[in-house]
């Protein structure tokens, strides 16, 4: 007959109840890392009876887990998080090889000119091209349209 209260099926209810909870509250595979841990554990409590024990390897095996899934299930984020607006306006002046400040998306950015020798006036419509840091790269309209 089998024990209520063995480690093994603690382990093994724990482990499904943590796995089928990410089917109705997603964690980003926390739960469901978190269950295949006590899965495991389940397994080896058949030959390691410490409980204390066990709870340190169900511990460490969550920690591995979650951090291995977040390495290889994350999707990879490029350098350039810009919205879908491409344009801004220019709320100083950028001198050539200098930054200034640009209004994107109601936010003051501080921002350099792509083109290192050409100056930009305050209030002149600018394109993103790309993002350094918190440093926009702009080019003028005037640029694009000659």
């Amino acid at each position: 007959m089998i024990d209520v209260f063995s480690p093994t099926l603690l382990w093994a209810i724990a482990g499904a109840i943590l796995c089928l909870m990410e089917l109705f509250v997603p964690t980003a595979f926390v739960e469901f890392m978190m269950g295949l841990s006590a899965l495991l554990v389940a397994v080896i409590s058949l030959f390691l009876p410490s409980f204390s024990l066990q709870m340190v390897l169900w511990l460490v095996f969550s920690v591995l887990l979650v951090v291995a899934s977040r390495r290889f299930l994350s999707p990879k984020r490029s350098s350039l998080e810009l919205g879908d607006d491409t344009e801004g306006r220019t709320l100083t002046t950028i001198p050539p090889g200098e930054t200034g400040r640009v209004l994107y998306e109601g936010n003051s950015w501080a921002a350099r000119c792509s083109d290192e020798t050409t100056a930009i006036a305050p209030q002149e419509k600018v394109y993103i091209v790309d993002r350094q840091g918190n440093t926009l790269i702009v080019i003028p309209q005037k640029l694009l349209n000659s």
